[in-house]
């Protein structure tokens, strides 16, 4: 039994170092976000600018449709305004009210607009969960387990892998990145250097953009993951006091049968 165990350890210990070794030859790396680990929290400033980088640059090729627009006011996100959420709501395409079938604003209870169409690029609302950074060749995910989920490692390595080569291929222009999966996208270098203005005054660079645009599209993709946590570490303290309380009624019971035949 014990040399199974021992043999089971160390397969999974080479399976995880041929998946690490894997990660950083495709580029996709561990990134030290600040929402990472069991106490990790999102970062408010950086999802606004998360959001910023969102909606003045990917939003015209890529929609969100899974995320209401009420809840970049939520507790846990963004936390933007409520009158200026409203304002923006009614700012986005236009939509088809279920109940009249007739054209009528956007409102905030409604979710963000979709992106279908020649040129337009798939929906981001659950990009951070689909693109698993740290797979490995064998697609055994023994990394993730240490390293975290891997999406919004993927999505800062993708914005920052562009090479800046192009080629022609069937009609369609092809863009080198080292770590797309063929090496070669179709979608042009999203961000460059000051192509946004942080209004908190943050440098503009693709590295911070790239960072801050991967924080805010796992929050669309969990966005109730600071109340999970917390919801989580309530029942671990609960569920040790009940241990505690459980062990010590135990040893009173039977204190004074124990030693006695």
């Amino acid at each position: 039994m014990m040399k199974k165990l021992l043999i089971s350890a160390l397969s999974a210990l080479v399976l995880s170092t041929g998946a690490v070794a894997a990660s950083e030859a495709g580029g996709v790396k561990d990134f030290a976000f600040s929402f990472e680990g069991p106490f990790g929290r999102f970062d408010q400033q950086q999802l606004r600018r998360g959001f910023q980088v969102y909606r003045e640059v990917c939003s015209a090729c890529h929609g969100l449709k899974f995320v209401p627009i009420r809840s970049l006011a939520d507790e846990g996100g963004p936390q933007m305004d409520p009158q200026w959420v409203r304002d923006y709501a009614a700012e986005l395409d236009p939509i088809v009210d279920a109940d009249t079938q007739e054209e009528r604003p956007r409102k905030d209870t409604d979710f963000f607009p979709t992106r279908t169409g020649d040129g337009m690029g798939p929906d981001l609302s659950l990009m951070a969960k689909a693109r698993a950074g740290f797979h490995g060749p064998y697609g055994t995910g023994i990394n993730q387990l240490f390293n975290g989920i891997g999406g919004p490692e993927y999505i800062h390595a993708l914005l920052n892998g562009f090479t800046g080569a192009d080629k022609e291929e069937a009609g369609n222009t092809f863009y080198e990145n080292h770590i797309f999966s063929t090496g070669w996208i179709k979608m042009p270098p999203p961000l460059s250097d000051d192509i946004v203005t942080y209004e908190d005054g943050t440098p503009a660079t693709v590295e911070q953009m790239s960072e801050d645009v991967a924080t805010f599209l796992m929050w669309t993709a969990e966005p109730k993951m600071m109340a999970r946590k917390d919801m989580g570490f309530t029942a671990v303290l609960m569920l040790g006091l009940l241990t505690v309380l459980l062990y010590l009624t135990n040893k009173r019971i039977w204190a004074p049968h124990k030693g006695k035949h």
